[in-house]
């Protein structure tokens, strides 16, 4: 695994040990990256169920200027912190070692972050909680603007986010996952004040 572009370029990064993350491969990274190139400049990027922090560290390379990263697992975020550390970008960061609703109470009062990606374990319904505490809590890092990423099997019925409070902006398909991405529905109605 590497840093594909940017001021980090072609660093490598390592992953964590074992298989209890499942990183996201270069190529689907790069991808990735291809669709949000546009949007990534000088803005605030969450990385939650952030495992080896590959996602964050691209977005921080290619121009973000602040990253948050969280994940509950000490060797991920001890594996964040060395990727940071190697390829200079940690000033740009915060890492939270905490569940991620903590997580998300604790950001309460943080400026809105334009992109949130989550790629949390498949098939534990992990992303309907955190999308559904964000549309149940009037949190201040999150506004209509935000684009919410998640990472999910290819099986997975993305229809269900509509019911959650978000309108599905697009569906990139892989040959075994997918990403979606999300935007609050229009907030007559979809979060309390």
């Amino acid at each position: 695994m590497r840093v594909i572009a940017g001021k980090a370029r072609r660093l490598p990064l390592k992953t964590v040990a074992g298989d209890g993350t499942r990183p996201t491969t270069d190529r689907i990274k790069e991808t990735l990256f291809n669709i949000l190139q546009n949007d990534l400049y000088e803005i605030r990027f969450l990385d939650l169920f952030a495992g080896s922090g590959g996602i964050g560290i691209e977005a921080l390379s290619r121009g973000a200027s602040y990253a948050c990263f969280v994940d509950n697992n000490k060797a991920a975020v001890d594996c964040i912190r060395g990727n940071l550390e190697f390829t200079r970008l940690g000033d740009q960061a915060d890492v939270l070692q905490c569940d991620v609703l903590m997580a998300l109470s604790r950001l309460d009062g943080q400026p809105p972050f334009q992109i949130v990606f989550m790629d949390p374990p498949y098939g534990k319904g992990l992303e309907d909680r955190v999308l559904a505490f964000l549309t149940e809590h009037a949190l201040t890092f999150v506004d209509e603007e935000t684009v919410f990423i998640v990472e999910e099997a290819l099986e997975t019925d993305v229809e269900h986010f509509t019911g959650l409070g978000y309108e599905i902006l697009r569906v990139k398909e892989y040959k075994t996952n997918q990403h979606i991405f999300l935007r609050l529905a229009d907030s007559s109605g979809s979060r309390s004040e």
